[in-house]
């Protein structure tokens, strides 16, 4: 199984890939996590979320029109088939230079086309004494994009929360690792299922999980 490290020429069609982010400090993020507004499509209200859409442009970031999440059931079977809206990202994030990092790593990883769009979910999954957090309840699944970025924002009081890459569903993970503060995991979505395993807290505090997903193409329609 080919694992492509950082410092390794990426073919376009690569497999997956796990890379440090050495130029973004993470600590920039932390406070745009805590007023994201609950996911209203998930039970439990253990998630919380935003999302926005944009393309690069030379060394510029675009963001585009507000739009609504869709994906078939086909490749969601929880939330499938539904037009899902969610808060954009706020600007003052967007603004950050460490922001534009994040998604130029992404793109470039990737080796995505000029003009390509690129939708970023910014996520936060909770966990209490009495609740786990699950950042995957649709389970082991693909997205029905193209390329995938799970970049680690913070773990904070919590264990679990591995993220697992499959060839198939029914067969065992072929990658398997927590992922830690500014590191990157980037997926070829045709090839790889993925799933995260639920979060529980080390203490008697909550616990959170605060991740950016990028994806391209971005899965958002306008209307």
């Amino acid at each position: 199984m080919q694992k492509v490290w950082e410092g390794t020429e990426l073919e376009y069609a690569f497999l997956f890939t796990l890379r440090k982010v050495n130029s973004i400090n993470t600590e920039g993020f932390k406070t745009f996590f805590n007023n994201l507004p609950v996911d209203p499509y998930i039970k439990g209200n253990y998630r919380s979320r935003r999302l926005s859409q944009f393309i690069v442009s030379g060394d510029r970031l675009i963001k585009l029109p507000h739009g609504y999440l869709f994906q078939s059931k086909e490749y969601n079977p929880l939330l499938g088939d539904i037009k899902r809206e969610f808060a954009e990202l706020d600007d003052a994030l967007i603004e950050l230079d460490i922001f534009k990092k994040l998604v130029f790593a992404f793109t470039d990883s990737c080796k995505l086309h000029p003009e390509a769009e690129i939708g970023v979910h910014q996520i936060r999954t909770t966990c209490s004494p009495d609740n786990m957090g699950n950042p995957a309840p649709e389970g082991i699944h693909q997205d029905g994009t193209d390329f995938i970025g799970i970049f680690s924002v913070n773990r904070e009081n919590i264990q679990g929360g591995e993220t697992h890459l499959y060839t198939a569903k029914k067969e065992k993970p072929v990658f398997s690792k927590i992922l830690n503060s500014g590191e990157l995991l980037l997926v070829n979505d045709h090839e790889f299922f993925h799933f995260t395993t639920p979060i529980k807290p080390q203490t008697d505090a909550q616990g959170v999980r605060d991740v950016f997903v990028l994806t391209s193409p971005s899965l958002l329609t306008e209307s």
